[in-house]
């Protein structure tokens, strides 16, 4: 790509990332110019050619279940490796025998790339992949799919104009639970959907996502130290060096929504993928604050406990929990008319359930309802898998089918516009209104 190409790429999805992050209404999605490539063509024998932009804790993780995939099988290989960070790229170039870079254009300017992996910051998460697919890769992008609302609408665009495979990160939606959940509902097993619920929480001591700090790294220094603080920093505003915002970016504002963003989204993606069909949220409200103590107080901007509520077009519900001190779940369900479906008893949404269970309305129930299904519960066996790297073989099977994968730009586009308006909601204090045929949260309800 020129280099005017990229500067006007950037400003324009900068210009639009930023107004839709500081005011209520999203403006229109800014005009793109018109993909550059359309990707190599794989056959069913081919080894597919994957790079990893962003290569920390996660996206090394990442990184290493495709080398292991293509260890195992021979269909995919690591061939380079990025990170702003340069003790990163030097440590992930040895263990995966492969190219290292500072510079992520020079990941997507590589024609023996066939797909990239997004595993950087989530305010650098869309701007990447919409570059990676203009340059006809294929792109697994970890959760949260991007940072605001018109990014993801950008993203969903973008898929369909690329025909690209997009997959999104969030390996729970792999899980048999799931996509049996949504058999049962589709067969009528809870009458009429009434709401959703689900939870998310944990028990750090240290303050959720303190993450260490390497002490010598820094942008004043040379050698495997250097970091590139202002390619970091990209679309967010310009701050001076803050190893604090570089290694524990989760707590700030500028770069994630906390905990709506990073774990809420293990759980409304997958409730997406339970109702069968994909919602847009109508009606959001949420709250929070940093309640856990001295260890999550510091230097910290997103709450350690989230809630929300959302109401949906369709007549139902969802009442989402969380806390980062303190680790009791509620059990993960969507309760019908005539029926509990529970997809997680114990409520860890990326935890393995045996089995789902569902649990009939016996007092006021449906007697048609009873006399066919009857008044026990009844529990439908789930398999156990590994669900990231049936995740990950998903994606790598769809670049050679072309078909849509498990977490599709669709389905998480549902799922990023809830959990987007919720950290809108917290932070304005207000109830807030989707309106999906223009992609506009307002303060004011839609008009039908």
């Amino acid at each position: 790509m020129s280099t005017g190409d990229f500067n006007r790429r950037a400003f324009l999805r900068q210009a639009g990332a930023t107004s839709a992050a500081l005011s209520v209404a999203a403006p229109a999605m800014a005009a793109r110019p018109s993909p550059k490539m359309s990707g190599r063509v794989i056959g069913a024998n081919d080894r597919i050619q994957v790079a990893c932009v962003g290569v920390g804790g996660r996206g090394h993780y990442v990184t290493g279940v495709f080398h292991k995939i293509g260890q195992d099988t021979n269909n995919c290989a690591v061939v380079g490796v990025c990170d702003v960070y340069q003790r990163r790229v030097n440590s992930n170039k040895e263990q995966y025998k492969c190219d290292g870079t500072l510079d992520y254009r020079e990941i997507l300017a590589r024609k023996d790339v066939d797909a990239v992996i997004v595993a950087t910051p989530d305010h650098w998460h869309a701007r990447i992949a919409l570059e990676a697919m203009d340059a006809g890769k294929d792109v697994y992008l970890e959760k949260p799919m991007c940072h605001t609302i018109d990014e993801a609408r950008q993203l969903v665009n973008t898929v369909k104009e690329t025909k690209r495979v997009l997959q999104v990160g969030s390996q729970t939606t792999s899980g048999d639970q799931w996509h049996k959940a949504r058999k049962a509902i589709a067969d009528g097993m809870i009458g009429k959907h009434i709401m959703s619920q689900g939870s998310y929480h944990r028990n750090s001591r240290e303050g959720e996502w303190n993450w260490k700090i390497d002490e010598d790294a820094g942008p004043h220094t040379k050698g495997e130290a250097y970091v590139d603080w202002k390619m970091w920093l990209g679309p967010a505003p310009k701050r001076d060096w803050n190893p604090d915002r570089f290694f524990r970016f989760r707590k700030y504002w500028d770069y994630s929504g906390g905990v709506a963003t990073d774990l809420f989204f293990h759980v409304a993606a997958p409730m997406n993928i339970c109702w069968g069909e994909p919602q847009f949220p109508s009606k959001v409200m949420a709250s929070g604050g940093i309640y856990g103590g001295p260890a999550f107080e510091k230097d910290r901007e997103v709450p350690d406990t989230f809630h929300l509520i959302a109401e949906y077009a369709k007549g139902y519900s969802v009442v989402l929990s969380s806390s980062m001190a303190n680790s009791q779940h509620i059990p993960g369900l969507i309760r019908g008319k005539d029926a509990s479906l529970i997809m997680v008893e114990h409520g860890r949404f990326e935890g393995h359930a045996d089995h789902i269970t569902v649990r009939p309305e016996v007092r006021g129930g449906n007697p048609e309802y009873l006399a066919k299904y009857g008044k026990e519960e009844i529990k439908i066996p789930v398999e156990n898998n590994d669900p990231m790297r049936t995740h990950v073989s998903n994606f790598l099977d769809c670049m050679r089918t072309r078909n849509k994968p498990t977490l599709d730009v669709e389905t998480a586009a549902r799922a990023q516009v809830l959990i987007s308006m919720s950290v809108m909601s917290c932070r304005q204090g207000k109830v807030l209104y989707f309106d999906e045929s223009k992609w506009k949260v307002s303060d004011k309800p839609v008009k039908a």
